[in-house]
């Protein structure tokens, strides 16, 4: 496996392989690789000639008050997991050439609607920041096809109506969850956790699995909604939200709808912010 932090270089190669016929298939990431960043790269290569992984913390998609200079940074560990799951290059570049006129002046990709819910209004800016950075790489690594995990459900629909909207030619496709053994869903921001709180954080994945009892049984979206949120403070998290909403925009649904609906939880735990999903149907 290459691995390069210039962008002339990873362009090269790329040119290389389209001169050859090869089919290109891309897996963003910020690094801190686990079983679930891994599964994205088998997917990819299991549907494309040659694979290209990033590993860049972008700068554009942290708020003022959270990790950015605290994200686990393991670039070597990155390094050794992409090689063994047959990745053909590691794209690590510095910030500096991801934002050549730096992350203030940079030109930016908004998802109007989209960006400004949910996540995107517990961390404003924070969607502008992923179309931002998922363009650029996207205009750097020219892919075929892009993987993305299903855990991210939100930034999975950006970035949809984002290709959808420019009329890029990439198919993205979204990868499952991947769980630890007791539930939680793999996340880089799981280590932040102590060893009561990942007991506590089970919930999440508990309430998510109620929600959708409760939903076969007919209770009230809005009660449902209620009880998820008691859940989850009940086992000493802080909830931003917990909600049903229909899996192909994230609308508010009507309080008749029963199908295409997805729930959505995101809590904090200590300094842990855990986002998860889960398909009502």
């Amino acid at each position: 496996m290459e691995t390069t932090a210039e962008v002339a270089t990873l362009r090269a190669r790329v040119a290389d392989w389209r001169r050859d016929g090869h089919r290109i298939g891309f897996v963003p990431t910020m690094g801190n690789l686990h079983a679930g960043h891994f599964s994205l790269v088998d997917i990819a290569r299991g549907r494309c000639d040659r694979v290209v992984a990033s590993v860049f913390v972008n700068p554009a998609q942290f708020g003022p008050q959270e990790d950015f200079s605290t994200y686990p940074r393991t670039l070597d560990a990155d390094r050794d997991g992409l090689a063994a799951h047959r990745c053909d290059v590691l794209f690590a570049p510095q910030v500096e050439a991801m934002y050549p006129s730096g992350v203030e002046n940079c030109v930016r990709v908004e998802v109007p609607g989209l960006g400004e819910i949910l996540d995107g209004a517990s961390r404003p800016g924070h969607f502008t920041g992923v179309a931002t950075v998922v363009t650029r790489l996207f205009n750097l690594v020219q892919p075929d096809l892009a993987v993305f995990g299903q855990k991210d459900y939100q930034q999975l629909l950006v970035i949809r109506r984002l290709v959808a909207d420019l009329q890029l030619p990439i198919e993205i496709v979204g990868a499952p969850i991947v769980r630890e053994a007791n539930g939680l869903a793999m996340s880089s921001r799981n280590q932040y956790l102590s060893r009561d709180e990942r007991d506590r954080a089970t919930v999440i994945h508990r309430t998510l699995q109620q929600m959708r009892t409760a939903l076969a049984a007919g209770d009230p979206l809005v009660r449902i909604e209620s009880m998820a949120m008691d859940a989850l403070r009940a086992a000493g998290s802080q909830p931003d939200y917990a909600v049903l909403r229909d899996a192909s925009d994230l609308s508010a649904p009507a309080a008749s709808q029963r199908a295409n609906l997805v729930a959505l939880v995101a809590a904090r735990f200590g300094r842990a912010r855990l986002i998860d999903n889960l398909s009502m149907d």
